[in-house]
């Protein structure tokens, strides 16, 4: 609880405000608030967290979440002001908050629902109170308010997308076809449900972004373009042109024309500048109660997912091939840069969320994939003991379940309704050699079956993007030169595939994955495989995947900040540059260096700058601004890579006789830095603002998934592998017993499901329990039974080393080209470990059977 009095000054890391300065981005995630502290060359000052569950524990959520029977998911709005409350006491207490000059953030996908009764102003807040006690649960009409994870609204969504004519009239009104998330679903269940207690005392509502910064600014802040895409009520300017409020979608959610009305003033206005521009400072409360500066700017807020797409720093020049970033999560979600708008059913499209608005309108597309998280929970606990011997299996079974060409085997897992087209589809769906089966035959297959589901189910709908031109990639969805809408013969129409499988050309080559999932070898692999493509994840990730117990965790490990809390404090930098009136000003990005004579870093900062009459040159796209201030970094600090933690230095003890200590390893995803295949350069001194940190965890040498391969055969075949007799209804069980199951949430991937139906068949004894529990599994392989199986600990990814290709040829590693090299050297300076490298074989194995996988879907949506 804090004190409700005026906080003292801070004596913990108080350094005059003439010290460099410092960048805030916050959070708001589904089970935890996040900050992260990075300084002005993007190098992470410190990291902070508040979990709702373990430190809001009077809330008694799971995962941050309430559930109730059915597909209702909600969360406590006051415990997010509490949360807020929280962390920025831990910033005052272990950091000089003065020196913070921008804060930026983010948040899950929800709506805050304000009385219409007299609110305390938020200009004018008495900083003696603590946050909460001025915005208690009884301000808000609708207290518990639904997250993305909820599903109850499904049937409104398909409701509004019918009166609009149908999934491609409602996406090319309002970019978006019927999804269970939307603002305007919400709205509609809202109205129908509580038409008196919650609809007629609702005086205004707000997305949680915006929610967060109006409480940060000490103002209300209209939302984000790029989330009102999201709400299925708002029709993009594309073009110049301006954007507003679908006055058709509001009256279908308001039931009148009055009611619309109403709702269209409960939204308020739109910020369409781009997000280039300060939303306003920190308010007074925050200036008086816990020490920030007066002129500290406050920057437009976003969606968790796009801040985490922002911090991965994706390239706009599709001429080497396009980038993707791949979120697993209780969502998985798959996202690349578009140069135009084009909006289908099969994708979402959003605005870029920083940008300038004198440049050429960028966007963002998406794909989403509600069946994600939740079952590869439940085929682990009914196929297999552990994560551990799920990754197993995904990597020893063969592409398609079977070594044979005809008798592949295809799963489809649509536990909850989905966006088009699963919208109507539900259930669990087997085939083997094209024939609809309750169970495989081989058990084994079923972990491998559903990665390669999910997986595929990307590629054929990246293939909608390709082939609508929204990226404006000069290839065809055949492979073929040309613009992106030049019409070419098909030859595998007679496969109901709209492309040619066996080209790689439209695929992505670069893909970057981010969740728990990705921390899994054999996924990250099979990622690659299907796509022909190098897989990167984040280095910050990977380091904190080596924590015990976090491998098949969502939420970082302790110390270590998430990607969308840097995303955030990216965010604040970039406008804070802009504001300063040119990038980096200060110190002129360091372009003076003699070390600019790189080559590889100098790349990075060639990109152009925009300029208009009468003013100085400003940063050129986001991206462009980061990638300089990276490479300013790394010059800087004489090639050291960057810090992924805040956690004190790791060292290891010699087991000799003396045991001496051993220094700790300089680490960048896992891996030393000598074996990436770069010189570390001089260990930078801290300054005395800046708390000792390394880039990592002491590392002991070890091959891939060794671990994993060590164990047992017959801890998989004695776990309860279900006898081949095993019928469908055995499975409908445990897919019954999820409508009572609870949270989704960023805190586990893919959570244990005993957390959720305690008792359940589905659920066996031995599984990965808490993840802050290290004692809740063995890094050992035991003798297990069919009662207690034993449990083995996820060996999870790390970089691989990176080759140059001058090395010596007697150095055991494999040259490659001077471009490879420099490519893979670029993005590690950014932060991104390459943890696979892309097969052809296995893309050619996956190309043969896209066209059957792509038959059996169509079986499934069309329920025949």
């Amino acid at each position: 609880m804090l004190p409700n009095a005026k906080l003292s000054t801070p004596s913990i890391n108080a350094h005059p405000s003439s010290h460099s300065p410092w960048f805030l981005g916050l959070e708001l995630a589904t089970d935890q608030l996040r900050a992260c502290v990075i300084d002005e060359n993007l190098e992470l000052v410190g990291v902070e967290s508040v979990d709702f569950d373990t430190e809001l524990g009077e809330y008694s959520t799971t995962g941050g979440i309430f559930t109730t029977p059915g597909e209702a998911y909600t969360t406590p709005v006051e415990m997010w002001i509490k949360g807020l409350d929280a962390i920025l006491l831990k910033l005052h207490r272990n950091y000089d908050v003065s020196r913070i000059k921008a804060i930026g953030g983010s948040a899950q996908h929800a709506l805050v629902w304000w009385k219409s009764t007299p609110l305390p102003s938020l200009s004018s807040l008495d900083p003696h109170l603590a946050l909460h006690t001025h915005f208690p649960s009884p301000s808000f009409s609708l207290p518990n308010t639904p997250t993305a994870q909820d599903t109850s609204a499904h049937a409104h969504a398909l409701a509004i997308e019918a009166l609009l004519g149908g999934p491609d009239a409602m996406a090319s009104r309002v970019g978006t076809c019927a999804q269970a998330s939307l603002v305007a679903a919400q709205l509609l269940r809202v109205r129908e449900a509580w038409p008196q207690e919650v609809w007629g005392r609702t005086g205004r509502i707000q997305v949680a972004s915006a929610f967060l910064s109006s409480l940060i600014c000490g103002k209300w802040v209209p939302m984000a373009e790029a989330e009102a895409c999201a709400t299925g009520l708002w029709v993009h300017g594309a073009n110049g042109q301006q954007g507003y409020w679908d006055e058709r979608v509001l009256d279908i959610v308001g039931g009148s024309q009055e009611e619309g009305r109403r709702v269209r003033g409960w939204l308020g206005e739109v910020d369409v500048s781009g997000g280039g521009r300060k939303v306003g400072t920190v308010s007074r409360y925050l200036v008086e109660r816990f020490g920030f500066d007066p002129e500290a700017i406050v920057t437009p807020f976003t969606s968790d997912y796009l801040a985490s797409y922002l911090s991965c720093i994706l390239s706009n020049d599709h001429s080497t091939g396009a980038t993707a970033v791949l979120q697993f999560g209780p969502m998985d979600m798959f996202l690349t840069p578009a140069a135009h708008y084009t909006p289908s059913r099969m994708y979402s499209l959003y605005p870029h969320p920083a940008q300038d608005p004198r440049e050429k309108r960028r966007y963002i597309a998406v794909l989403t994939s509600r069946n994600a998280d939740v079952p590869r929970a439940l085929v682990r606990d009914m196929y297999t003991k552990s994560w551990s011997a799920f990754d197993r299996l995904v990597a020893i079974v063969p592409p398609g379940g079977s070594i044979g060409l005809d008798d592949k085997l295809f799963s489809f897992w649509h536990l909850q309704a989905d966006s088009y087209p699963y919208s109507r589809v539900k259930g669990i769906f087997r085939f083997e050699s094209g024939v609809k089966v309750s169970e495989f035959r081989d058990l084994r297959a079923n972990p491998r079956c559903l990665i390669e589901s999910q997986v595929l189910a990307f590629r054929i709908r990246w293939m909608a993007i390709v082939a609508n031109g929204v990226q404006g990639i000069t290839t065809t969805a055949n492979g073929e030169g040309g613009s992106a809408s030049s019409v070419a013969p098909n030859p595998f129409a007679s496969l109901g595939l709209s492309f040619n499988p066996y080209i790689s050309a439209p695929l992505p080559r670069r893909i970057i994955c981010t969740g728990a999932a990705a921390n899994f070898p054999s996924v990250a692999n099979l990622v690659g495989d299907v796509f022909d493509a190098a897989i990167y994840v984040p280095a910050s990730q990977v380091d904190s995947a080596q924590m015990v117990g976090n491998a098949h965790r969502n939420a970082p490990a302790k110390g270590y900040f998430s990607r969308a809390s840097i995303g955030g404090a990216m965010i604040g930098r970039w406008v804070w540059g802009r504001e300063q009136n040119g990038p980096s000003s200060a110190s002129n990005s360091g372009r003076g260096s003699p070390s600019w004579g790189s080559s590889s870093v100098s790349s990075l900062t060639s990109s152009p700058v925009i300029s208009s009459p009468g003013t100085s040159s400003l940063t050129g796209t986001f991206e462009d601004e980061m990638r300089r201030l990276h490479a300013r970094r790394w010059t800087m600090s004489g090639g050291v890579w960057a810090r992924t933690n805040v956690n004190p230095p790791v060292t290891s003890v010699n087991p000799s006789a003396t045991s001496s200590p051993v220094p700790p390893v300089m680490v960048i995803g896992g891996m030393p830095a000598n074996q990436v295949g770069i010189a570390t350069g001089a260990t930078p001194t801290p300054t005395p603002s800046t708390p000792t940190v390394t880039s990592g965890l002491s590392f002991s040498q070890r091959v891939p998934g060794l671990s994993v391969f060590e164990e047992k055969d017959y801890e998989i075949n004695q776990r309860g592998m279900y006898s081949n007799s095993m019928s469908s209804m055995a499975t409908m069980s445990s897919i019954n017993s999820m409508s009572s199951m609870g949270s989704m949430s960023t805190n586990v991937t893919t959570p244990d499901m005993s957390l959720f139906n305690p008792g359940s068949g589905a659920t066996t004894p031995g599984s990965v329990k808490d993840a802050n529990n290290p004692s809740s599994g063995s890094s050992g392989a035991q003798p297990a039974s069919a009662n207690v199986p034993s449990a083995s600990t996820l060996t999870p990814v790390f970089a691989l080393p990176l080759p140059s290709p001058s090395l010596n040829p007697h150095s055991g590693l494999t040259p490659t080209s001077t471009t490879s090299y420099e490519d893979d050297l670029h993005l590690a300076q950014l932060g991104l470990a390459k943890v696979a490298e892309p097969d052809t074989d296995a893309f050619m194995t996956y190309a043969a059977i896209v066209g059957e996988y792509a038959r059996l879907d169509g079986v499934v949506v069309r329920g025949t």
